[in-house]
């Protein structure tokens, strides 16, 4: 059997497929999301969003290509470069990038246009993968989670400042990754405490009535025979910490942009204005909730056909899907996604390196985070931040960073054995 028939069976074609039929059902959504009864255009129109996917579409297929035939190793070799130039990217982007409403977010040349950030996600992820893949790496160690950090949080810096902050949340996710390969419990903790915490202090309108839970925590520990003066100093210092963040969150909220404090808001009290910020978030409620059982029907959708909800065609794709295919749609599409990304996990799992396993673990914890906070902001529970659904919404930078980042590591993984070969 020729090298090129066993390299073709080690491809794992049933991700492939989950890739293909979650772009093609998104493709047929964005028609729906752009669709006018009154002046009806082809799926194909290139003058329509559906038509520009479709070539956004198939310059991805180039992609794939290009990633497939070439040699596994140069996505190894080079992640530091790709990690730099993307940097580089990140820095001229505020300065000589377009301006839309308040943000500097892409960069070329007349009407070709690229987003940066988008693309930084697979180069941070190689460089993440290079850099934990010696053997001297251990996350328990603080010099090393130190340096772990700074990879993830330069390009988060950097998108910050033009500004984009759903974007630089998705880098967060990297901590799921992180998790897999032994960064210390403790920190995770301290986060979802921390989150939490915030939740309640953003959620309640009364910060008086957190003081006097915590209190109350600290007065029923007490009572229940943890006498020892350093437990209860302990938890009394905690509830000061947990008083005075609440506090100093309320000042911090207050001198964010007016946009991104109602949007805090409005997740806690959707009905606060839902003629103004709470527009987006209110019609998309109603357009998933109209679609009932089975839906209106392909191309039947009354908030789509009238443009009820902004950005249909991208940030709010999900609810174009629940309306005209109901929750029997919905549901068609998140197995497809979960699927997806169990299966992602069984391919990191039996990697034979740890810079593919990193790598997998990687691209796993960035399509779960847009996955999830996609769908969650599309339903009301979590603020409109504009993060696309993967390979699902319009654009060609989205389309183009999660096929590259999919598809480096599907190569990866048909090359594991030669990986592991090179690692002896």
């Amino acid at each position: 059997m020729r090298q090129d028939d066993i390299y073709i069976k080690k491809i794992d074609w049933l991700t492939i497929s989950i890739y293909a039929l979650l772009v093609v059902i998104g493709w047929f959504n964005i028609y729906a999301a752009v669709y006018d009864e009154q002046a009806a255009k082809s799926i194909f129109d290139f003058s329509i969003n559906s038509g520009k996917q479709l070539a956004w579409i198939g310059t991805a297929l180039l992609l794939i290509t290009i990633i497939m035939v070439a040699d596994y190793r140069i996505f190894e070799n080079l992640s530091w470069i790709l990690y730099i130039i993307l940097l580089v990217l990140l820095i001229v982007t505020p300065i000589f990038g377009k301006e839309v409403k308040g943000q500097v977010l892409t960069i070329g040349f007349g009407s070709f246009r690229i987003q940066p950030s988008e693309f930084a996600k697979f180069a941070t992820a190689l460089a993440l993968a290079k850099f934990m893949e010696r053997p001297s790496l251990d996350l328990s160690q603080f010099k090393h989670q130190l340096q772990v950090l700074t990879i993830i949080f330069i390009p988060i810096i950097l998108i910050m400042l033009q500004p984009d902050t759903g974007t630089a949340m998705v880098y967060t996710a990297f901590f799921i990754m992180l998790y897999r390969e032994g960064m210390p419990q403790r920190y995770y903790v301290l986060a979802l405490t921390f989150i939490t915490v915030s939740l309640l202090a953003l959620g309640v309108e009364n910060n008086l009535y957190i003081v006097i839970g915590v209190v109350a925590l600290v007065v029923i520990l007490i009572l229940m025979g943890k006498k020892k003066i350093s437990r209860i100093i302990g938890l009394s210092l905690l509830g000061l910490i947990i008083i005075g963040y609440t506090y100093s969150l309320d000042y911090v909220v207050s001198k964010l942009p007016e946009h991104q404090q109602n949007r805090i808001m409005v997740l806690f009290n959707p009905d606060l204005d839902p003629l103004g910020v709470g527009w987006n978030v209110t019609q998309s409620k109603i357009a998933i909730g109209s679609g009932g059982f089975l839906g209106k029907g392909y191309l039947e959708g009354t908030q789509t056909k009238f443009d009820f909800v902004p950005e249909q065609h991208t940030d709010f794709i999900f609810c174009t899907l629940g309306e005209e295919f109901g929750w029997i749609g919905s549901l068609v599409v998140i197995f497809l996604f979960c699927a997806l990304l169990i299966r992602l996990v069984f391919l990191a799992e039996r990697q034979k390196t740890r810079f593919s396993r990193v790598y997998g673990y990687s691209v796993i914890s960035i399509l779960f985070f847009h996955f999830m906070i996609n769908i969650a902001m599309t339903i009301g529970l979590f603020p409109v931040v504009g993060i696309p659904l993967p390979f699902f919404s319009y654009g060609g930078s989205s389309l183009w960073s999660f096929t590259i980042l999919l598809f480096i590591f599907i190569k990866l993984d048909s090359h594991r054995i030669q990986l592991l070969g090179r690692m002896k």
